[in-house]
Order: C-alpha cells, then sequence, then structure tokens
C-alpha cells in the first residue's frame, strides 16, 4: 500500500490558521470530527452556527498597534435530537467550502472556536492539537487567556535572551 502516512498527533499549541486545519482535515472525510473544549467532549449532533471572517486592527494597552485576519467558527453544543453520530470530516470541511463561496476565507487568517451548549454564554477557544484516529479526528480546543501583550512579548525576550546566553544554546531553535 502506498498511501501516505498521517501523522497521529499534530501539535498547533493554539496558534492554528484555517488552512492549516483544513490541511490536516483533508485526507479523512470520513471520518467523525469529535470536538473536545473546556472539560467537556461536544455531543453528537453539534452544529455550526455560523463562520465569521474578520480583520482586527488593535491597540494595546502599552500603545502599540496591531493587525490581524481570523476565521471564527461558532458552534452550538447540541444534544443528539435525530443526529446520534459525530459530523463527519467531510461534512465539516463541506460547510467551510460552501461559505468560503460566498464569503472570502483567507487560509493564513487565524482560526478561533466560540462554542458552549445552547443557553449558556459561549466560550472563546483556540486549536490545542489535532490527533488522527482511526475511525476519528479529535479536535482538542484550548481556553483562549486573556494577556497583556506588551508584558507577554517582553517576558518573551527574556526567554529568547536567557536561551541565547546559554552555550548549549548554539545551533537552537530558540536563538532565530
Amino acid at each position: 500500500m502506498n498511501a501516505p502516512a498521517s501523522p497521529l498527533l499534530i501539535d498547533f499549541h493554539g496558534d492554528a490558521s484555517l488552512g492549516a486545519v483544513l490541511s490536516a482535515l483533508g485526507q479523512h472525510a470520513g471520518k467523525a470530527l469529535i470536538i473536545h473544549y473546556g472539560d467537556r467532549t461536544i455531543r453528537p449532533g453539534y452544529h455550526v452556527t455560523e463562520v465569521k471572517a474578520g480583520s482586527f486592527v488593535t491597540l494595546d494597552c502599552g500603545g502599540n498597534p496591531d493587525a490581524w485576519q481570523e476565521t471564527i467558527l461558532q458552534i452550538e453544543d447540541l444534544g443528539p435530537e435525530g443526529e446520534r453520530s459525530f459530523m463527519p470530516v467531510g461534512k465539516f470541511t463541506g460547510i467551510l467550502n460552501q461559505v468560503g463561496q460566498r464569503v472570502r476565507l483567507n487560509p493564513d487568517a487565524r482560526l478561533t472556536f466560540e462554542i458552549g451548549p445552547p443557553g449558556a454564554p459561549m466560550q472563546v477557544f483556540d486549536v490545542d492539537t489535532l490527533q488522527v484516529g482511526a475511525d476519528q479526528i479529535d479536535l482538542r480546543l484550548g481556553a483562549r487567556a486573556a494577556i497583556c501583550k506588551p508584558r507577554h512579548r517582553a517576558e518573551q525576550q527574556k526567554e529568547t535572551s536567557q536561551c541565547c546566553a546559554s552555550p548549549a544554546s548554539k545551533g537552537s531553535s530558540c536563538c532565530t
């Protein structure tokens, strides 16, 4: 058999683009897509209620401007009324393809999920990991924390400086 081997786990570290996730799902149309968020596993019968393509221009608390594009998938965690199985990957990607015919979806845009059960406030999540199984894809979402961007950038620069100061870091990815 000459089929390409699928990676068992793709780690997006909470920073996935729409294109990267669609590419990872591409060869698995017949598998069930099971979404895990917070401390929950989505119920069979979940519903993609809206797909948003957003462009954001912001000013952070340090006076620094920023701009990015985001694709936001709003999903309602419905119980199994009639539909007793999880959505197939092909149906999920088909929904996004249909939306893409009417709304410009940038494949490089950050992918965000707004998700929650009926009657409860939505929560915002980023894609952490995608795990490929024999019959299903497990998409694990992580809660998006509020951050102070100037402090976050300063902490990242400090970590990089400390890493690069170490003699063992020559050739390390932390200094590039």
